[in-house]
């Protein structure tokens, strides 16, 4: 069984708080610590998806994190429904690679590509980490 099947289902909360209850951006957090030993940075306002989709796009640490062409597990997964991404997950290598992000609608799932463009989500890019 994967490691991320450990999060599947778990709930989402605008504020991201206490400890199992995310945002997209408290959750990419919380995995990059637990599963790979990155301290990402808090983003304020959570509540606000084009403050945080803003936040993180000129964010410095964002410096750290190289697009890549194509995803490897851990990468980051930056989301859009619009012409700005607005939502971030983690690239998982499984069953055919997909993204593990938690949504407002769902909370925490694991979705493939098709998957995430039948709900609305183009992927705007990947993002490998670059110490």
């Amino acid at each position: 069984m994967h490691w991320a099947a450990a999060y599947i289902g778990l709930p989402w909360s605008a504020h991201g708080s206490g400890p199992d209850l995310f945002n997209c951006w408290a959750f990419v957090r919380v995995v990059q610590a637990e599963r790979f030993g990155r301290v990402l940075p808090e983003i304020a306002n959570p509540e606000d998806m084009l403050v945080m989709g803003r936040t993180f796009r000129d964010h410095p640490e964002r410096q750290r994190w190289a697009k890549a062409d194509l995803p490897a597990e851990g990468d980051c997964v930056l989301l859009r429904r619009s012409r700005h991404p607005i939502h971030v997950g983690i690239w998982l290598d499984v069953d055919g690679g997909g993204v593990l992000h938690c949504s407002q609608d769902s909370g925490v799932v694991f979705q493939r590509p098709d998957a995430l463009r039948l709900n609305g989500w183009a992927i705007e890019g990947f993002y490998r980490f670059s110490p």
